[in-house]
């Protein structure tokens, strides 16, 4: 009888012995989802940062005098991508455009050179009563690129509609030219210069 006792305590001892092993194995185990030690959160990136989302297809820049300039940037640069530039520029334009007529100087200042930064605060001050504001961009393409040593510039043409405060409709063109220091730490372009287009 003791011997049948002693008998069913083994297998009892080997049978929880066996799960905690498994339950071991388990529980030591990466999913893949741990933090990592010492990560922190990404800065949110601006407009203009290398943000890969696709743009429409009607907006890619077309073959032509900037296709050098923008192939001198690729091979300086290996994360730039063109149809994501462009989709941030076009994200620029709507956020600076509604931060001028709003006057919000605070979300202008990371986005303009200190020269465009200072005009749009002189054009600020000096308008009579509320601005017309933009409802729509009905174009944007790549129209010029250079590099000069490290330094690239894109410019970029846009059309767009804006209402003014009685409700009428005007279609603007407008020639903005955004700036960036490849192999800078900072990935985002600054607004460094802007033209009116008639056309």
């Amino acid at each position: 009888m003791p011997d049948s006792q002693l008998l069913g305590i083994l297998i009892a001892a080997m049978v929880a012995g066996v799960l905690l092993f498994r339950l071991y194995a388990v529980l030591g185990r990466r999913t893949g989802h741990e933090p990592q030690p010492g990560a922190e959160k990404p800065r949110p990136p601006s407009p203009l940062a290398q943000v890969r989302v696709p743009a429409p297809v009607e907006s890619l820049p077309p073959e032509g005098a900037c296709a050098r300039g923008l192939m001198d940037i690729e091979m300086a640069d290996s994360s730039f991508d063109r149809a994501h530039f462009l989709n941030g520029a076009r994200t620029a334009y709507e956020i600076i455009q509604k931060a001028y007529a709003d006057a919000d100087r605070l979300a202008l200042r990371p986005l303009l050179s200190d020269e465009v930064f200072a005009a749009f605060e002189r054009e600020i001050a000096a308008r009579p009563g509320a601005p017309e504001r933009m409802s729509a961009i009905s174009e944007a393409r790549i129209i010029g690129a250079e590099l000069h040593g490290s330094h690239a510039e894109i410019t970029v043409a846009y059309r767009a509609q804006f209402a003014a405060p009685d409700g009428s409709m005007r279609d603007v063109g407008d020639h903005w030219s955004f700036a960036r220091t490849l192999g800078a730490p900072d990935p985002n372009w600054v607004l460094v210069a802007t033209a009116g287009d008639p056309a």
